[in-house]
């Protein structure tokens, strides 16, 4: 088994909310990072009335293993002035992940979280939904 070396490897993070993002420039930028040996990861912000449904997920899933871009994050939407109506409540998101762990293999299912102020990691929504 060969050793980690975590400190050497290049990582990069997409920020791709929807399938339909991901036109040829991305599609092209991806391959270029990919064939540069680049870890792609991506962080989508769950929005309310746009990505808020366990199909478009899955795609989008698809679509970023597609251009070996690994789903990593699914962010619930930051309490921001004016962004109110994308909000999509902790329990609805619970469920979507839900669905998307019966639709699609582990490795495509992000990992539900969202920013606290203050803490220095990402908070996983799925043990925190009692505390909102």
């Amino acid at each position: 088994m060969k050793d980690r070396q975590t400190r050497n490897e290049r990582r990069a993070q997409t920020l791709l909310d929807y399938a339909n993002e991901l036109d040829a420039r991305v599609e092209a930028a991806c391959a270029r990072l990919a064939a540069a040996r680049v870890t792609l990861l991506n962080q989508a912000v769950l929005l309310k009335e746009v990505n808020d449904a366990v199909p478009v997920l899955s795609r989008l899933s698809e679509r970023l293993f597609e251009l070996s871009v690994l789903p990593y994050y699914l962010h619930q939407l930051d309490r921001v002035q004016g962004a109110a109506h994308f909000v999509v409540e902790d329990s609805r998101a619970v469920e979507i992940l839900t669905g998307l762990r019966a639709n699609l293999p582990g490795y495509l299912v992000p990992r539900l979280v969202r920013e606290r102020a203050g803490m220095a990691y990402k908070t996983p929504v799925e043990t925190s939904v009692e505390n909102v």
